[in-house]
């Protein structure tokens, strides 16, 4: 691989990334990892064939939301060469689904430590793992990470991860969190914690000056939003979202680099509720909703389904993208819950105005 400044210059010259002071600033880290990784895993131990190789020091990229981490990281991940191993891009939710299911299997086997056989499957052959959009947001997840990334770093197994919370705000707050700091010590001891401190939101910046809000959702607004979204994920490949919720998914079918893209009816033509648009608000940035229909009567629950979805994501201030057979104020004229939409109508305004969800988070 050559240096990791020579093909974030390439990207630059191509027109497909803005250059970045802070992102260059953060370049040498990933030089770093490529280096190491490019050689051949150095073992462990008197019983050199047996023991699993030594995994390198990670790296833990944090900052606000839009400032480029997953892009760099998708990058690092597309171009480095990876010497006697693997490597693995995944979304941080995504895995821990995977690890539950796993989990489960190994219990109806009658496993009594569920882990080991998980984190040993994930690791055979694996040398470098990069995670996506890290966070703890359940007590069940907080449980099992600390023994699963024991084990995965005891595999050799190096990890680069992106979140916008430093290690010490993962889980904040949450149920039994001193039965976490374990875990927080454990990446701090393995991976280099990094801040990305750019001051701009690349992400509004690719909306910025663009209409965010099309009618009607004809074949010219899929042809806007399609080069919108191109702008948004570069080069990230799209994969389903899936958000668990009370033991039920809540789904959306493309998923990239902080952006869900997604149906009126993948999402309001489901029996769904206030505390799954919360979840979904809570993990994404940035929300395509494409061809919502004229409601009314026939469609009334469809439509009270769209009402809570367009609250949760005002309320979290996630940047909508919309494509619709009308404009808002038209979207419910007539019938039972019309009255009660013209605040949905209003805040559909508003959140197409410029420069709206860039308050940075709390």
């Amino acid at each position: 691989m050559k240096p990791f400044e020579d093909i974030y210059e390439t990207q630059v010259a191509a027109g497909r990334i803005e250059d970045d002071t802070a992102q260059r600033a953060v370049l040498p880290r990933f030089d770093r990892l490529a280096r190491a990784l490019s050689e051949p895993p150095a073992r462990r131990g008197l019983l050199r064939r047996r023991a699993p190789p030594e995994a390198e020091t990670g790296l833990y990229l944090w900052g606000g939301v839009g400032r480029g981490k997953s892009m760099l990281m998708d990058l690092f991940h597309g171009e480095v060469e990876v010497a006697g191993g693997a490597k693995r891009r995944v979304h941080f939710h995504a895995f821990m689904q995977e690890v539950h299911a796993g989990i489960g299997r190994a219990r109806k086997r009658g496993v009594d430590d569920a882990i080991k056989p998980v984190a040993d499957e994930i690791a055979a052959d694996l040398r470098l793992l990069c995670f996506d959009e890290m966070q703890i947001g359940d007590i069940t997840d907080a449980m099992i990470v600390g023994r699963l990334f024991e084990r995965l770093f005891e595999g050799g197994v190096t990890v680069v991860a992106t979140s916008n919370r430093p290690p010490r705000d993962l889980y904040k707050d949450g149920l039994n969190r001193n039965l976490f700091v374990p875990f927080i010590e454990l990446l701090e001891e393995r991976m280099e914690v990094v801040e990305l401190a750019s001051e701009r939101d690349w992400r509004q910046d690719r909306i910025a000056g663009s209409d965010i809000y099309f009618t009607p959702a004809d074949g010219a607004a899929r042809e806007a939003i399609d080069a919108l979204w191109s702008r948004l994920v570069g080069e990230a490949e799209p994969e389903p979202l899936r958000v668990e919720v009370s033991g039920r998914q809540v789904e959306v079918p493309r998923y990239a680099s902080g952006v869900a893209r997604a149906g009126f009816w993948d999402l309001c033509g489901k029996p769904l509720g206030a505390a799954d648009y919360l979840a979904l608000a809570e993990r994404v940035r940035m929300l395509i909703l494409e061809n919502v229909p004229r409601l009314g009567s026939e469609n009334y629950n469809e439509a009270k389904r769209f009402v809570t979805l367009v609250d949760a994501l005002y309320e979290a201030r996630v940047r909508l993208v919309m494509s619709a057979a009308d404009v808002p104020e038209n979207l419910y004229a007539e019938g039972t819950g019309s009255f009660e939409f013209e605040r949905t109508a209003s805040r559909l305004r508003e959140m197409q105005s410029e420069g709206w969800g860039a308050a940075p988070e709390a």
